[in-house]
């Protein structure tokens, strides 16, 4: 089998789209399969020649000039490397590869990610269409994709080639308790209802300490909202860090208070470190946290009852280790290789929908010969 996944880059800075577009082209190569990915590059080039796994350079910038550039470099692609699976990861793709399916015969699978975007609907020109969880799938029905093209394959990045082992990396030394989220700074991912929370219980848990890390461009608003608090010199932004898991080791209590999620991977990386989790009981995370059985799920947007979830938990430390443990259960579902099986289970479906009605009409031939 020859897949080429397509992607609009493969940089090292926490999309967690490109990482698991990464970790499944680096797994599907380990497997035996001839596997490339498109995408106009970054610093995971690397990892992907060291698993065997092809790059060809496609920018897919959204100007009339480049996507002319694009489509004749996306044929040379086609062209070259001849995909039986052109799996997309994101829109650009998903339409660049659906436009121009002539340049080859192969079958087209996209993964949606962020289900939240309005253009996430252009993901169902597909012939399979990857919900990473069953909100997500559920959402897409309902604005229109069809059920029979609809597969969830639950998220997963634990055990990911991207990453060392868990036992490998050390706690950081945090101020305790320590609360933290790692989230892009967008206003959508809840940074300022967590500031607003923590500005809530700050006065009552002295000792108490709040690490942002994550980058974004609404990073300077919660800044300043930070500061406005009495608290700013407890509220710390950490930026963008490629290796969270030491945060992660030395968290008491991790937050994601997102306003929409379609999974929440940081969630399951957040769970192997041990963390007691209080989340958002939106789209996917209720799955990701196993429907309450391994986090607190707090309404969105809700900074006063995030508050109240946040003074219970450090009002009593066995309580948090109670969910520390708890978030540590279940795990094994959440490994990229269990990803990877369904996402190629998916592929030999399409290739065996497209080989039987080809061997049929070679066997009408030589019958009618």
């Amino acid at each position: 089998m020859r897949i080429l996944h397509i992607t609009n880059h493969v940089q090292k800075i926490g999309n967690g789209i490109v990482n698991v577009a990464v970790d499944l082209a680096c797994l599907q190569a380990k497997k035996g399969f001839h596997v490339a990915v498109a995408s106009c590059g970054g610093e995971y080039e690397e990892l992907l020649t060291e698993h065997g796994v092809s790059h060809f350079q496609l920018d897919q910038s959204r100007t009339p000039l480049n996507m002319i550039k694009a489509s004749w470099r996306y044929r040379e692609i086609i062209k070259e490397f001849q995909p039986d699976i052109v799996h997309a990861h994101m829109m650009t793709g998903v339409v660049l590869a659906g436009i121009l399916r002539n340049s080859g015969k192969y079958s087209l699978v996209s993964t949606v990610h962020n289900e939240f975007q309005r253009s996430a609907v252009l993901m169902g020109l597909a012939d399979r269409v990857i919900a990473v969880s069953h909100a997500v799938a559920d959402s897409m029905i309902r604005r229109g994709i069809s059920a029979k093209k609809l597969r969830v394959v639950a998220n997963g990045t634990l055990s990911s080639p991207r990453h060392k082992k868990i036992q490998d990396y050390q706690p950081l030394p945090l101020h305790h308790p320590t609360i933290t989220t790692v989230a892009g700074m967008y206003t959508r991912k809840g940074i300022s209802e967590l500031i607003e929370a923590f500005s809530i219980i700050g006065k009552d848990f002295p000792q108490a300490h709040l690490y942002l890390v994550g980058e974004g461009p609404d990073r300077s608003i919660f800044e300043a909202m930070a500061q406005s608090t009495a608290f700013a010199n407890r509220i710390h932004f950490e930026g963008f860090q490629p290796e969270p898991q030491g945060y992660m080791l030395a968290t008491d209590i991790f937050v994601l208070a997102s306003h929409c999620e379609s999974f929440g991977l940081v969630l399951t990386e957040a769970r192997e470190a041990g963390c007691a989790i209080v989340a958002s009981d939106v789209d996917g995370i209720p799955e990701t946290l196993d429907h309450r059985q391994a986090g607190l799920l707090v309404p969105p947007k809700d900074s006063q009852t995030l508050a109240s979830t946040l003074v219970q938990l450090l009002s009593n430390p066995e309580l948090i280790n109670k969910w520390k443990f708890r978030a540590q259960q279940n795990l094994e579902r959440f490994k990229v290789e269990r990803v990877n099986e369904e996402t190629v289970a998916i592929y030999r479906e399409l290739i065996r929908q497209y080989d039987v009605p080809k061997i049929m009409r070679t066997r009408e031939l030589v019958v009618g010969k």
